[in-house]
């Protein structure tokens, strides 16, 4: 099974494939970086048919660093919760532009330790439909 490498294709748009990975990536982490005072240092981007995922490392904050270190482990998933909220419009309006496509579903999460998060979006058509 291959995970993560793409054939070197176009989007219909005509972006190389591998500079639409990069662009999301760039993108998420600077509304991460808009939302809670610092962007991850690493991100990548996966884009497969209907599925866009990025998954994004060293997130915390010095705040949400303390909390973990403090075993407040919920405390920090849910102030997750609440940046997720202030992320959804900026981040799914960028994978549409970035795409050319509507984004039907955006859905993230948060690991405390590692510090890792994902966000992943389906795309319309949808899984298992017909592109028109």
């Amino acid at each position: 099974m291959d995970h993560g490498v793409l054939p070197m294709t176009t989007t219909d748009e005509g972006t190389p494939r591998r500079d639409l990975n990069r662009e999301i990536s760039r993108s998420l982490v600077a509304a991460f970086k808009e939302a809670t005072g610092r962007g991850p240092t690493r991100s990548r981007t996966y884009v497969q048919d209907n599925v866009v995922v990025t998954v994004l490392h060293d997130t915390m904050t010095r705040g949400e660093q303390t909390l973990k270190e403090e075993r407040e482990a919920d405390a920090v998933r849910d102030l997750r919760r609440v940046f997720q909220g202030a992320l959804r419009d900026e981040a799914v309006g960028a994978v549409e532009r970035l795409t050319g496509r509507k984004v039907l579903a955006f859905l993230s999460d948060h690991a405390v330790d590692p510090d890792y998060a994902v966000e992943v979006f389906v795309l319309e058509p949808g899984l298992g439909e017909e592109s028109n």
